[in-house]
């Protein structure tokens, strides 16, 4: 399960935490029976038929394709693409390809020049199916899948995960003979890890999907009767914002994670960046960014808190190599493990920190592998849903990116966005 701990800087109160905290826990409920909480209860109520589809599904990709093309933006991608790099890549024979998440030219030729000429699927992440970038990155790599193989094979190659029920994506799905998996209704995208949005370029990816629900359903566990640490979490984060502490950074120290930082600032910045409040989500990637943003941290405005990522695992693998010469002043290191280093590295950029003036809040999973990735995914759900009520916003709906997006489809002439 995962663990939380905090320590405030010197100057920082925390005589408000208790009332958070009790304040915190009484929401679990109500982010249950949300109309979009249908995420709180999913690593134990999700369809085990779709489940089985889905690996199924990965199998017959594995089988045929040096590609998958997942083609979906925001919650539709972010999810699955962090836990694949946590966990080191693709361990499977297919390479996973994203496209749909920019509107690059330079991007989309890139993606098609990687491709080339190997077999390839294709699944088109999306709700509605008209999401424009993901729209366009579909009809280009459609086209190249119909070229390649004809209309009746490439209809077996395209992979749907769209809602259940209605919409252009799905419409297009059910009369092509797409095989199609379910956006929930009760499930919004940055929730979605835990659905076949994730799971299929997941278990794709050879990545085991039974463990990372078991993982998500422990912290379930742990959670669902009064928020657990998750809990915790929400209520500090509340309680140094009322104090004008708005940016929380994001830290870690393993450069594969540099995904599920991006997975967490978008379900941090799209739960509580609203009505005018919200704390700001910021990430690094230590200690490769202490040597970038390190001094700002370390020195700049105190408006910031921490929140560091830690394994409590060892991994035993590089050493420091011996040599006669100490030229480059190394040899007090000599035989000593990396990744210790790497931990001390991090205990001190802590300590160095909060000296600083910046509180330090630590999340600590059991080990860096599937079920622990399940665990923090659900208790970084469940403390952003907490923290969101506490703080007096919605934190299932995003009505702020419709704004981009009018405006957008006004300049392209779109058929009734006419100013």
């Amino acid at each position: 399960m995962i663990d939380f701990k905090f320590n405030l800087a010197k100057g920082v109160s925390g005589d408000a935490y208790a009332d958070y905290l009790t304040k915190a826990k009484t929401f679990v409920q109500r982010a249950e029976e949300d109309d979009f909480g249908g995420w709180v209860n999913l690593p134990v109520n999700y369809d085990r038929d779709e489940f089985a589809r889905i690996k199924a599904a990965a199998k017959k990709i594995n089988g045929d394709s040096d590609y998958l093309v997942c083609i979906g933006i925001g919650g539709s991608y972010l999810g699955h693409k962090a836990v694949i790099e946590a966990l080191g890549g693709e361990r499977s024979r297919t390479k996973i390809l994203y496209a749909g998440n920019s509107l690059s030219a330079r991007a989309l030729e890139k993606a098609l020049a990687e491709l080339g000429d190997a077999d390839f699927s294709i699944n088109v992440i999306s709700k509605s199916g008209t999401t424009t970038e993901p729209a366009v990155a579909f009809r280009v790599f459609k086209q190249k899948l119909i070229a390649k193989y004809g209309e009746e094979e490439a209809a077996k190659r395209i992979f749907a995960t769209t809602d259940a029920a209605k919409g252009a994506l799905h419409d297009e799905a059910k009369a092509n003979g797409y095989e199609s998996f379910v956006v929930p209704d009760n499930i919004g995208g940055r929730y979605s890890v835990f659905t076949a949005v994730g799971l299929l370029p997941i278990a794709v990816a050879g990545i085991d999907i039974d463990a990372l629900m078991d993982g998500a359903a422990e912290e379930r566990a742990a959670t669902i009767s009064d928020g657990g640490k998750a809990a915790e979490y929400a209520a500090v984060r509340n309680t140094l914002l009322a104090q004008g502490y708005d940016i929380e950074i994001l830290a870690n120290f393993e450069p594969d994670f540099m995904y599920f930082n991006e997975w967490w600032k978008q379900l941090y910045g799209e739960s509580e960046g609203k009505e005018g409040k919200g704390i700001y989500p910021a990430s690094v990637i230590d200690s490769t960014d202490l040597h970038s943003m390190g001094q700002y941290i370390q020195e700049g405005r105190r408006a910031l808190f921490e929140t560091f990522v830690e394994l409590a695992a060892d991994k035993n693998g590089v050493t420091v190599p011996q040599f006669g010469e100490n030229l480059d002043g190394l040899a007090y290191l000599e035989g000593k493990e990396l990744d210790w280093i790497n931990k001390t590295a991090c205990e001190a950029t802590r300590e160095a920190h909060l000296a600083g003036g910046v509180s330090i809040l630590e999340v600590v999973m059991p080990d860096l592998d599937e079920r622990s990735l399940g665990g923090l995914i659900y208790f970084f759900e469940m403390a952003c849903a907490l923290s969101g009520f506490v703080l007096g916003v919605n934190p299932f709906n995003q009505p702020g990116v419709e704004a981009y997006k009018t405006r957008m489809f006004e300049l392209l002439g779109k058929p009734g966005y006419e100013k």
